[in-house]
């Protein structure tokens, strides 16, 4: 699946305050950027993206502080509808802290 061509035609998940303008005909995919995983030489995987109007893709790219963490929570955002939408799907999870099968009392200390 293709996420870049998947972004065209949705809402936008970056959602800055008094910047969104919520044209969906102009969303794309917006890769966060993190050093070591983009950078001269390294390109981001689509994964690490949200879908982001045009206005907002703008906004992210030149407001180094609030438009990261607002690129962050739309990259959430976003995989949270592709896993909900069986676009991603999520591994179950192995290590589940096992039930207890009775409620052992706790024992008293001997002086009580």
């Amino acid at each position: 699946m293709n996420l870049r061509q998947l972004a065209r035609g949705k809402p936008c998940q970056v959602r800055a305050p008094n910047v969104c303008n919520g044209d969906r005909e102009t969303t794309v995919l917006a890769h966060v950027r993190i050093c070591g995983i983009s950078g001269m030489g390294l390109k981001c995987p689509d994964i690490l993206a949200a879908w982001a109007c045009s206005a907002c893709h703008t906004f992210c790219d030149s407001n180094h502080e609030h438009g990261r963490l607002l690129l962050l929570e739309g990259m959430a955002n976003t995989l949270a509808i592709l896993v909900n939408e069986g676009i991603i799907v999520a591994p179950e999870v192995e290590h589940r802290r096992p039930k207890l099968q009775k409620i052992v009392p706790r024992r008293l200390p001997p002086h009580l």
